[in-house]
């Protein structure tokens, strides 16, 4: 039998605040459904642990339970828990005054900063009053779990006042009946609840049924200490976290109580779809709160170069707003980037370690991800390096080597760690920059990628060591006494050649300078000191249109060699100036095309065919 009705009107505050939750706070109206299903079970969590303290209360058989019922004839979207429930006093404290929440310090704020309403509002706990977005009506009936608590209809329409009367047989909980509006019945429809259920809300503890059928049937295995989870528990998970097929390549689970309270669980996929040349990949990460869902694909929980990894974040820690739609504190939200950031790349190391060859398949499909962290992530390069692998002139074609290893090859005396880029290994090793480390047997790492130059310069050192291109002009090689001495000879030698030749590339070159790396080649093009390497400037040039300015180069000439040797007699002789400054002008283009950079190729072609002429008529 229903009591006597008692009318409460809203304060001016009040309905300024309910104003605020139902037209500022939501883009998203289905979060309604998230809002009060969070509470539900918020209100279960309560009784569970009361139950466990006191032993006093009713409906002692009564399951803890979440139940939505929809009706699509009356258009209505019911839900009920069997938790904690309210009393009278709670009921005017939790809805009727918004006390609970703050309303007092919220309307002083709200006066401090007008036009920021949606801003603001996430710090006073309003989930509730999300359902008059979508509403005429709202009637809620509520009974306490203590004993002798009596039951209770609270009813609003979230505008001008609100009402509350006594009900008999109402049980332990509470029941929340939404009267849809015209333009929002999709929520009265089993098909549209289910499908937000099973985004927002399917990791929630305790069971979600939709008129009797169980819809949150997997379980939040994050939560659960790793342990007890199954190597098939994870890959279902996986699967069902990103619709894939496969299983995942890695997993990391982890929890955390400080600098920050968090449970996680990240999964390192093995397909990379950018490689393909499909759309840039979108953060993975979804942000929860006590197994309800806060934010889906947050590109704020890991740098950008981990937008690969998928997974779970739950922290209770988190100051939300009351949409949950976006975060409050952008600084708990920087200390679990930190934390996680850093525990993945010392997985990842671990990981190396453990099992070398799967970690290499790994980097056959995420290098390049890696590699990008090494150009933003200054904090964690070093770290990063540490798993990079090359080939390298010391390995085979098909195996890869980290810094680590090739440090532990090198010489004791090696101050620096020297690398060089190509299109393929083939080209490299016929590289003339190679040729004087190969004869000293010094190792060289090989690079083929367009990142690599970039990474290798934003690296710039590994363990104490230089990283160098063997396309830069000041490296210097340890000779013995004897070519010291024949160096200092040439120098004396040549320095004829070298002015002539100086003022015959005036334009293009800084200077020419005999070389002490070149064996077999007669002539290379190298970077002056501290500049970009020849690979860099030519990537920079193709991406403006050829309007980088490369700047002036040097020219090393090789001393021993034949063709250097007889432009030493030649350019003595007057009558062989023509065929002198071919033969030079041609070592210059076959310097440049080794260096990969620009050159006239028709203006090189009829030189060529110049030269040959010379030589069949000189037989």
């Amino acid at each position: 039998m229903t009591k006597k009705v008692e009318s409460y009107e809203y304060q001016a505050e009040i309905k300024k605040v309910l104003d605020v939750v139902i037209h500022s706070i939501y883009t998203n109206k289905d979060i309604f459904i998230r809002e009060l299903i969070s509470n539900a079970a918020d209100a279960l969590e309560k009784f569970r642990h009361i139950s466990l303290v006191e032993k006093d209360f009713i409906d002692e058989d009564l399951p803890l339970e979440i139940k939505i019922e929809l009706n699509e004839k009356s258009k209505t979207f019911t839900i009920s828990d069997t938790g904690v429930g309210m009393t009278k006093e709670e009921l005017i404290e939790n809805l009727g005054t918004v006390a609970h929440s703050g309303s007092k310090e919220f309307i002083e704020k709200l006066a401090e900063q007008k036009n920021n309403e949606a801003k603001l509002i996430g710090q006073f706990g309003l989930g509730f009053y999300s359902a008059f977005m979508v509403s005429n009506k709202v009637r809620v009936f509520t009974r306490s779990y203590k004993k002798g608590s009596k039951g209770y209809i609270w009813t609003s329409d979230g505008i001008s006042n609100y009402s509350i009367s006594e009900e008999e047989g109402i049980a332990r909980g509470t029941k929340i009946v939404v009267e849809l509006k015209k333009d929002h019945e999709k929520y009265s429809e089993e098909f549209s609840v289910k499908g937000i259920i099973e985004e927002y809300s399917n990791f929630v503890s305790s069971p979600i049924f939709i008129d009797d059928k169980r819809i949150n049937t997997v379980q939040a295995i994050w939560v659960k200490n790793k342990n007890e989870v199954k190597q098939k528990e994870y890959d279902e998970f996986y699967k069902f976290l990103t619709n894939s097929h496969s299983e995942p390549f890695y997993h990391l689970h982890t929890s955390s109580d400080a600098p920050i309270q968090m449970k996680t669980i990240l999964f390192f996929p093995k397909e990379n779809m950018e490689i393909f040349g499909f759309n840039r990949m979108e953060p993975g990460m979804n942000l929860y709160c006590n197994k309800v869902l806060i934010e889906s694909k947050v590109k704020e929980i890991l740098p950008d170069y981990l937008r690969f990894i998928k997974g779970v974040v739950d922290s209770e820690d988190l100051p939300l707003n009351i949409s949950r739609e976006t975060l409050q504190d952008s600084l708990i939200i920087s200390k679990i980037r930190k934390f996680l950031t850093k525990r993945v790349i010392s997985f990842l190391i671990d990981m190396a370690k453990k099992d070398e060859q799967k970690y290499l398949d790994f980097w056959k499909t995420f290098a390049s991800f890696i590699k990008e962290g090494i150009n933003s992530d200054f904090e964690n390069r070093e770290k990063l390096a540490k798993l990079l692998r090359f080939e390298t002139s010391k390995t085979k074609a098909d195996e890869k080597t980290s810094l680590e290893e090739y440090l532990k090859r090198a010489k004791e005396e090696q101050k620096e760690i020297y690398f060089l880029n190509g299109k393929n290994r083939q080209e490299i090793e016929n590289s003339p920059y190679l040729e004087s480390f190969i004869a000293s047997d010094i190792e060289v790492i090989y690079l083929y990628e367009a990142i690599d130059d970039f990474t290798m310069s934003a690296l710039s050192e590994y363990d104490k060591k230089k990283l160098v291109s063997a396309d830069k002009s000041d490296i210097k090689i340890d000779k013995k006494d004897d070519d010291k001495k024949d160096d200092k000879d040439s120098k004396e030698n040549y320095e004829k050649l070298i002015k002539w030749m100086e003022k015959l590339f005036d334009k293009d070159l800084e200077k020419v300078v005999l070389s002490d790396r070149l064996v077999n080649s007669p002539a290379i093009i190298v970077n002056p000191d501290d500049t970009m390497t020849q690979n860099m400037q030519k990537i920079l040039k193709d991406a403006k249109g050829g309007m980088f300015p490369a700047g002036k180069k040097i020219l090393e000439i090789n001393p021993k060699h034949s063709l250097i040797k007889k432009l030493l007699v030649l350019v003595d002789n007057k009558k062989e100036e023509k065929l002198l400054t071919q033969i030079t002008e041609q070592i210059y283009d076959n310097a440049l095309f080794n260096a990969g950079m620009d050159l006239d190729k028709s203006r090189m072609v009829n030189r060529m065919n110049d030269i040959l002429e010379y030589a069949i008529n000189s037989k």
